[in-house]
């Protein structure tokens, strides 16, 4: 028998019912959850990232959600630590780690690598801080159009990380996130991707989505908020698009079909980085007549 600790992840593109499955898995399968979304572990932001709420949770322990403040820019590098840690402690107690989220960075970072990315020479990052946006992402489309596809235009931090890496080092962030995945995982893994066969299905359920935010407060919550400038936590899907409402550059209506429209696109990088995970079971809930079925086919996966 190996010696790895054992855990379960639940993960896929946004409005999947990524939720609701793994606290069911977690109720028969004895286990507690771990955020593994880069939104829903800062506070305050509860609505527009989508965090579970008690009732959702039902009564299952979860760990790393709505605890990091806005004002902090919190990376891969912050959460793997933290992760482990948890991990450790839930195995300790007898039960099932379940990782559940849509990050799929923070995923690979805690299964497979020992450091989050190569060091490189600072002065790299300084020079491309002095570039446009726009340039940014010509130069990384370029050099690494893997990465491209995979990261917003607007992402700066991470435009401008991936470009460090290959200027750094000779060699793209594609490469280097490949060398990790030949790796072995240093947990006895089972991932899931739960997603849904037709895209359009998914599309819709991010809209029906957005309409629930906006009518349970998404307004009033990002409106509370005050993001300091260049937070991670500002440049979230939500808040930005109402950011540009507040300062009165778009309507409301506007805002919010720009926060769909962004979601989509956020979704479809999603399923793009979670199809590299080659040993992950692909779960499509368009294909199930109810939950428990998938449920079912998640519980008999870890038994082997």
């Amino acid at each position: 028998m190996s010696d790895k600790i054992k855990i379960a992840a639940v993960v896929g593109p946004t409005a999947g019912g990524k939720t609701s499955l793994a606290v069911e898995l977690a109720k028969r399968a004895n286990g507690e959850i771990i955020c593994c979304d880069s939104m829903q572990i800062y506070k305050q932001m509860k609505k527009g990232s989508a965090a579970p709420t008690e009732e959702e949770k039902q009564g299952i322990p979860h760990h790393l959600f709505d605890f990091v403040p806005v004002d902090v820019n919190f990376s891969a590098a912050e959460y793997v630590p933290l992760a482990r840690k948890t991990i450790e402690e839930i195995s300790g107690r007898g039960k099932l780690p379940i990782l559940c989220g849509g990050t799929g960075l923070y995923l690979e970072s805690l299964m497979y690598q020992s450091d989050y990315s190569p060091s490189v020479d600072p002065s790299i990052r300084v020079e491309l801080q002095t570039k446009e946006d726009d340039t940014l992402y010509s130069m990384l489309s370029k050099y690494d159009p893997e990465s491209a596809n995979t990261i917003h235009k607007n992402n700066r931090k991470r435009v401008i990380r991936a470009l460090e890496i290959y200027l750094g080092t000779g060699k793209t962030k594609t490469e280097w996130d490949a060398l990790s995945r030949t790796k072995e995982s240093i947990y006895d893994a089972r991932v899931f991707v739960l997603s849904y066969r037709d895209r359009e299905t998914l599309y819709d359920r991010i809209n029906r989505r957005v309409e629930i935010m906006f009518d349970h407060g998404l307004v009033d919550e990002a409106k509370s908020i005050d993001f300091p400038e260049g937070s991670t936590a500002g440049d979230a899907i939500g808040y930005k698009e109402l950011r540009e409402y507040f300062n009165g550059n778009i309507t409301l209506e506007q805002a919010k079909e720009d926060i769909k429209q962004a979601t989509r696109r956020y979704a479809k990088r999603q399923i793009t980085w979670f199809k590299r995970e080659k040993s992950a079971v692909s779960l499509y809930a368009d294909e199930y007549d109810s939950l428990d079925d998938i449920v079912n086919i998640v519980l008999n996966c870890l038994t082997k």
